[in-house]
């Protein structure tokens, strides 16, 4: 009797790390995780008993001391590193890493992989990023909320993508490959802003001696280079020479991700020929130990080189790719969010989106009008002229209001956009009070105009949707 607790035991947590599996497989537990985080920040950035703590975690420094023998203090080392600083410039290397690594796999053999495929949602990103930059603009022109303009110009794939899937076959293919071309153009887009308009005073030395590194990099990819290892040192180094050099540290990221070798270590012909010797060499094995079990000792040897083979057919990059999406959608951008998307609201004012202070500007309408009106008419009238034009051609099944519906889910921004809110504001004789004050505004602007992005996408996917059904 006592087994039989234990069986069912066994049993539900069996099923539970099956259906653990099925979820982190589905499009949208991407984007269900994420939010779940927002939640938890806001809440832990609230609540009287735990926001003084979460505060408090966030800007504690995270940095080296090095001493001389007289106990004094040389070196602080990274200079001005604190847990929030470690999540954003270094944690979120790794988020751009995997995006530079999706970003070339498109480029190379994708949907951006030729210029049919690729100028359509080329040109709809690029709409989709000028509009909502203009009504940010336009709205806070002569401000000091004017220098957030790239907020508002980013797509959340994660979000946007999830939202689909769950609208399943209301949205015709073509839509959903184009919304997810577009968002990766969208993507490229952003990193360039981030890097030219978002980074700090330029040190050319330091630069310099990155761009010679990058260029080594570059060299040893060409000589042939594949095993990944070699990529690893040559990364912290140019991630340090930015840190210093004023250029956003994430960058690292995208600059070797591109630099990963897309070719593999063996080719079809030299694979072919090596598993075909190791495969026989373990079923010469198993003649020889017929008494043993399998795998046996010889067998084993086999195996663990076959296992070696496989994983050096297959590129460096996308080895890469493979095992980083997991650790980057279900722990680094939740930490991100558990970092960034923690408010403090001391009063309902933060919600009043209308608001336009004649000195701070109004962030909160700029980003929201950006994201949930911007977007939307930037991707449709850029798509528009696209294939007005014949530089583009429309996607098949789809007509022009299913595809300002799909647009509007372009609106929802969230980490990228909350990514660069913590870089905007800043500037010399601006009051870091003020800083801080117009980034939260900016949070909570990000996640309602995200979530009526959302809202507003998936209702006129649905009718739309039904009124093409019922003229059939």
């Amino acid at each position: 009797m006592a087994l039989i607790p234990i069986y069912w035991w066994n049993k539900e947590v069996h099923n539970f790390q099956i259906s653990q599996k099925k979820f982190t497989k589905q499009p949208w537990a991407n984007g269900v995780v994420l939010l779940g985080c927002v939640v938890l920040a806001m809440l832990l950035a609230n609540l009287p008993f735990t926001k003084h703590v979460y505060h408090a975690f966030l800007e504690t420094e995270f940095t080296m001391n090095i001493k001389s023998p007289g106990g004094t203090v040389d070196w602080v080392f990274p200079h001005g590193m604190t847990v929030e600083k470690f999540i954003n410039d270094i944690l979120m290397v790794i988020f751009f890493f995997t995006v530079g690594l999706e970003i070339k796999r498109e480029v190379v053999c994708g949907e951006l992989s030729s210029f049919k495929k690729a100028i359509l949602p080329v040109i709809a990103a690029f709409g989709g990023v000028v509009f909502p930059a203009l009504i940010y603009t336009i709205v806070n022109h002569g401000t000091l909320a004017s220098s957030g303009w790239g907020i508002p110009t980013a797509t959340d794939i994660a979000f946007a993508v999830g939202i689909l899937s769950i609208l399943g076959d209301k949205v015709p293919i073509s839509l959903k490959v184009f919304l997810t071309a577009l968002a990766i153009a969208d993507d490229l887009i952003a990193i360039l802003v981030v890097a030219f308009f978002y980074g700090g005073t330029i040190k050319l030395p330091l630069l310099f001696i990155a761009l010679m590194v990058i260029l080594f990099v570059a060299l040893m990819k060409k000589l042939g280079e594949k095993r990944i290892a070699y990529y690893v040192v040559p990364a912290i180094v140019v991630w340090f020479l930015f840190y210093y050099s004023g250029i956003h540290a994430t960058m690292t990221g995208v600059v070797i991700a591109l630099l990963i070798p897309m070719d593999a270590r063996y080719n079809k012909a030299k694979f072919h020929r090596r598993a075909g010797i190791l495969y026989n060499g373990l079923v010469e094995s198993e003649s020889v130990h017929t008494n043993e079990s399998f795998p046996n000792g010889p067998q084993r040897f086999y195996l663990r080189r076959l296992s070696s083979l496989t994983k050096k057919t297959i590129p460096p990059s996308y080895r890469l790719e493979h095992k980083l999406n997991p650790i980057v959608n279900f722990a680094i951008m939740p930490i991100f969010a558990l970092a960034n998307a923690g408010v403090e609201i001391p009063d309902l004012s933060y919600f009043n989106v209308f608001h336009i202070d004649p000195a701070l500007g109004g962030v909160g309408l700029g980003i929201v009008l950006g994201l949930l009106l911007g977007k939307p008419i930037g991707i449709t009238l850029a798509s528009w002229l696209a294939i007005r034009f014949k530089v583009g051609e429309m996607p098949a099944k789809s007509t022009w209001p299913m595809l300002f519906a799909v647009a509007c889910l372009g609106g929802i921004g969230f980490t990228m956009s909350i990514f660069v809110d913590t870089l905007s504001f800043a500037g010399e004789g601006i009051d870091p009070a003020v800083t801080q004050h117009l980034r939260d505004a900016g949070k909570i602007a990000v996640l309602m105009g995200s979530i009526a992005s959302g809202v507003l996408g998936a209702v006129l996917i649905n009718i739309v949707a039904k009124l093409q059904k019922n003229k059939k």
